[in-house]
Formats: C-alpha cells, structure tokens, sequence
C-alpha cells in the first residue's frame, strides 16, 4: 500500500526557513514523480514544486520561485521541501503527493493527476 508522510511543518516568522519531508512507501520510487501542495484557509488547493526521479526535472509556482527548492533523497524515499523567506502567504497545509509515470508541464503541478497523498503538515509564518 503506497503511503506519503509529511513532517517538518510549524510556526516560523517572516523571513525565516523551514525544511518539510516527505517519505514514501509501497510504491517504487524511482519511477515516480513527488510534488508539493497546500492549501490556506478559504483558498484551493495549489501546486508548489514538483521533481521526477526519473530525469531530476523539477517545477516551480511562480509565487515560490527563488525561495523554494524541492528536492530528493532516493536511498531514503524521501522527497524534501526547502522554504527559505517565508511570507504570511506561505501559510497552509503542506501536502506531499505523488504519481507515476511523471506529468509534465501544467501537469505537473495539477492536483488532479497525482494518485497518491499525505495527511499534510502546517506550516504557519508570523509576521
């Protein structure tokens, strides 16, 4: 049974760094592309970052863009979510996903192609 989850969520102060994880399991790897979303409250749901272990492609929302870095540990299936500069509007649940094979393009950060997901983990930033 695929399962995906997230820690590394909690409160931190504007301008500051927070690093999640996500570990996976069940499903291989490799083959897979992993993805982050949140979600604030009132809002939809929005694709961050995405990374294919197949080829090391990643994505990024251009709201994260420079401040976010996605990346991949594949001895530990575990896929990793760097936020350096944190704004108030960074607040939300964080939620790992994953899908395989890898979408690209739009698809890429488009929750409906991913198959699997976390329970999510907050991320609060104070200002």
């Amino acid at each position: 049974e695929a399962q995906l989850v997230e820690s590394g969520g909690g409160l931190v102060q504007a301008g500051g760094s927070l690093r999640l994880s996500c570990a996976a399991s069940g499903f291989t790897f490799d083959m897979f592309a992993l993805a982050w979303f949140r979600q604030a409250p009132g809002k939809e749901l929005e694709g961050v970052a995405s990374r294919s272990n197949i080829d090391s492609h990643t994505q990024y929302a251009d709201s994260v863009k420079g401040r976010f870095t996605i990346s991949s540990d594949n001895a530990k299936r575990t896929v990793y979510l760097e936020m350096n500069d944190l704004k108030s509007e960074d607040t939300a649940v964080y939620y790992c996903a994953a899908v395989s094979p890898p979408a690209f393009g739009p698809g890429a950060l488009s929750s409906n192609v991913y198959d699997y997901w976390g329970q999510g983990t907050q991320v609060t930033v104070s200002s």
